[in-house]
């Protein structure tokens, strides 16, 4: 099915700037192709992304309304909540409209404006997980000066600078992939609109955009990568250097959650973005973007938030003396 109407007396060529493609919308097929699963997908999918809005919105709320809980460390929580919020509602209602009522075609403003956003959330969470690292870096390392650095000025400084490099990041990545000329065929292999088989549509050569992509994607990737790593060596090294096993307990404890999510997000995340369009693979990459895009921020609330125990006290809502074994 091709719901694309294409002009036979254009030939596009590379000294083109803007965007004059023939395709005016797209077709998403990444999960349609299986009609005697299709409802149960729908209901699967459904289940799953109400019970992440449920966990991420309550943990959103407990750390916003309970002062309890307004100190750096889940002030970056709440945000990554917030993120793991967005991340699912951009990709997974249109999923399961296509699910339910076959209605498969997105336009093709719509295609930017969801990979787009997609891009700004994903760009923002890992420089959001680097930031995550460094104030457990402070928290371990520095404890006595921890206050003093990681203040909520500070604080309020690296979420918003999270934020605008996502955004800046995704403004990039979009305006490359769309100012491309796509004549050929308009069927995306993904049930969303992704860079690799978006990219891979285009009648240009991509090699060029490719390039800038992957080490834009590289640099910035790369820096994220970096700062968690190099924290958590100092982390893993102060950890190695207490005297008390219950304090090198309670130090791994209060990390190994964030590593867990760190661990997962980039692994998924580098499989899916960081190699060219040539070793696209639609069915591994289908897999792997519901880790990231759905499973992940399903998780986050459970391995990262809900093991904590000062959240499960705020959730709780016992009277204040009922819980002097939180706080």
């Amino acid at each position: 099915r091709m719901h694309a109407v294409f002009s036979h007396d254009f030939m596009p060529t590379p000294m083109h700037r803007v965007n004059t493609s023939t395709v005016s919308e797209f077709i998403l097929i990444g999960l349609s192709d299986a009609p005697g699963v299709r409802f149960s997908l729908f209901v699967l999918f459904l289940i799953i992304y109400l019970v992440t809005m449920a966990g991420n919105i309550t943990v959103f709320v407990a750390i916003s309304t309970d002062t309890r809980l307004h100190n750096p460390m889940y002030f970056f929580l709440g945000n990554l909540s917030l993120l793991d919020i967005l991340c699912p509602t951009i990709t997974v209602p249109k999923m399961l409209e296509v699910l339910l009522s076959e209605n498969n075609v997105i336009s093709f403003s719509g295609c930017i404006l969801q990979l787009f956003f997609l891009i700004d959330v994903v760009g923002t969470e890992i420089f959001l997980l680097a930031v995550m690292a460094y104030d457990r870096y402070v928290a371990i390392c520095h404890p006595l000066q921890y206050v003093n650095i990681v203040s909520m000025k500070l604080c309020a400084h690296l979420a918003i600078g999270t934020w605008v490099v996502g955004f800046f990041n995704s403004l990039l990545h979009t305006s490359l992939i769309f100012t491309l000329f796509f004549c050929d065929s308009n069927e995306v292999d993904q049930y969303y609109c992704d860079i690799p088989p978006v990219m891979s549509l285009s009648c240009l050569p991509t090699y060029s955009r490719e390039l800038v992509i992957l080490t834009v994607a590289g640099v910035l990737g790369s820096s994220a990568f970096v700062v968690t790593l190099v924290s958590y060596v100092y982390i893993l090294l102060a950890i190695l250097y207490m005297n008390s096993a219950e304090s090198r307990h309670k130090a791994f404890s209060t990390c190994s959650s964030h590593l867990t999510v760190v661990c997962l997000f980039y692994g998924t995340t580098i499989c899916t973005y960081v190699r060219p369009s040539s070793a696209y693979s639609p069915d591994q990459d289908r897999i792997v973007s519901m880790l990231y895009g759905i499973f992940t921020p399903l998780l986050n609330p459970i391995i990262y938030s809900l093991r904590n125990k000062e959240v499960k006290c705020a959730l709780g809502r016992k009277p204040k003396q009922l819980h002097k074994d939180c706080w």
